[in-house]
């Protein structure tokens, strides 16, 4: 078969999409208005995004913090642009560091409380290059199983570079976790990576019963906490939400969501993030991150600490919305975050569900499989400090008007 013959069958033939488990091709979907993806959006205020000349509530962004339009953010960006350019056109290890970049790992590290972080130009770079770099040939990695998927691909790029071996425990269950490392031997290295936030489910990890479990069976352990970040811990963090900042070994981080930003760092101790810095590939082999992108994040740091209530305010939304659908008779799982999930089950009447909220005038997210569990599709709702008290009310007003024509599984 010629290597594209799968591309024209998956957008085309029923049978094409089925076979990567979809049960309607990208072109009926669009055709049946249930394809939500790619939609290009005219204007966006934050809170508000026009499209085809329609108003949106924005209930599908990763804004929790609502920085992407703060006017001293937006000024730093546009201030960097006028000093340096719109890019360094060369990586880290060349002519693309800049002081901003130093200037920035240093404020990153003495926010996460760690001894010093490493920038990178993507969030998912970041577990892309980290995690094989710091492995060695037989060591053991263990996730959870519904970490993010730039952990699961930096996962199986160690065990091509590195021959690392791989294990998983069930989702957020210490137990599991303790059950697999006391029957591993006690000599190779062993890191235990996890969410801090959970992208999808928005249930925070477990950390006051992993970090006692990595310790006693001498792990290390690693929170992605690009979720966690600008929500928990008064924005710094799931170490800091629980008060175990000091136990958690390396603390990844992006600036795409409450950094307003793109790119993501990692922090930890100042010998392994060197040891990361001249070892990560994706981090040697890549641009640096643009002037621009860097002066924001370093803005929205100066914002965060300066206005702590928009942590606050985020949380307290997000506690209304969650007491208000889960009475409504939604299914919006374990969340404790901004990020509610509205649990379908069914692919198709996920797809349909976000189409009626959509029609109404509420954009949302929806997540299919391999994102989620089979069986599990979802309609993926967070908030902004940024939301106000109307926009809220609407969005509840929605959810509760259409609440019979959302099939939601129990």
């Amino acid at each position: 078969m010629d290597l594209f013959e799968k591309c024209k069958t998956f957008y085309d033939d029923p049978a094409g999409g089925q076979r990567y488990g979809y049960p309607i091709t990208p072109r009926a979907a669009q055709a049946a208005g249930v394809f939500p993806y790619f939609i290009p959006i005219e204007h966006a205020e934050g809170t508000e995004v026009f499209i085809h000349g329609k108003k949106y509530i924005m209930i599908g962004s990763n804004n929790y913090v609502g920085l992407t339009n703060h006017p001293k953010v937006k000024e730093a960006a546009i201030e960097a642009v006028k000093k340096f350019g719109t890019s360094c056109t060369g990586s880290r290890f060349l002519n693309g560091t800049l002081d901003l970049h130093i200037e920035l790992e240093e404020r990153l590290a003495k926010y996460v409380g760690m001894e010093a972080a490493l920038v990178f130009s993507t969030g998912f770079q970041v577990n892309l290059g980290t995690i094989p770099a710091i492995m060695d040939k037989d060591d053991i990695i263990i996730t959870d199983k519904e970490v993010h998927a730039s952990i699961i691909d930096g996962v199986r790029m160690a065990k091509v570079l590195k021959s690392v071996q791989i294990r998983t425990y069930k989702h957020n269950d210490p137990a599991d976790l303790e059950a697999i490392l006391k029957s591993l031997p006690a000599e190779p290295a062993k890191l235990v990576i996890v969410d801090g936030v959970f992208s999808m489910g928005g249930d925070i990890a477990k950390l006051p019963e992993l970090i006692p479990i990595c310790r006693k069976y001498g792990a290390r352990f690693m929170s992605d906490d690009a979720h966690a970040i600008g929500v928990l811990g008064g924005g710094r963090g799931t170490g800091w939400h629980f008060g175990l900042q000091k136990d958690v070994d390396l603390v990844m981080g992006t600036f795409s969501k409450s950094l307003a930003s793109v790119g993501g760092f990692i922090a930890g101790p100042k010998e392994a993030v060197h040891f990361i810095q001249m070892f990560a590939r994706p981090f040697m082999f890549s641009a640096s991150l643009p002037p621009s992108n860097v002066a924001t994040v370093l803005a929205c740091l100066d914002v965060l600490e300066k206005e702590p209530e928009r942590v606050e305010r985020v949380n307290q939304i997000a506690a209304r919305v969650r007491s208000e659908l889960r009475g409504m008779g939604y299914n919006i799982g374990r969340t404790e975050t901004p990020i509610i999930p509205i649990i379908i089950g069914d692919m198709m009447d996920a797809l349909n569900a976000w189409k009626i909220l959509f029609e109404a005038g509420i954009y949302t997210n929806v997540a299919l499989p391999p994102s989620v569990p089979d069986q599990m599709s979802l309609l993926r709702t967070s908030y902004m400090a940024t939301h106000t008290d109307e926009q809220v009310d609407r969005v509840l007003g929605v959810f509760k008007k259409v609440k019979d024509l959302v099939h939601v599984r129990g």
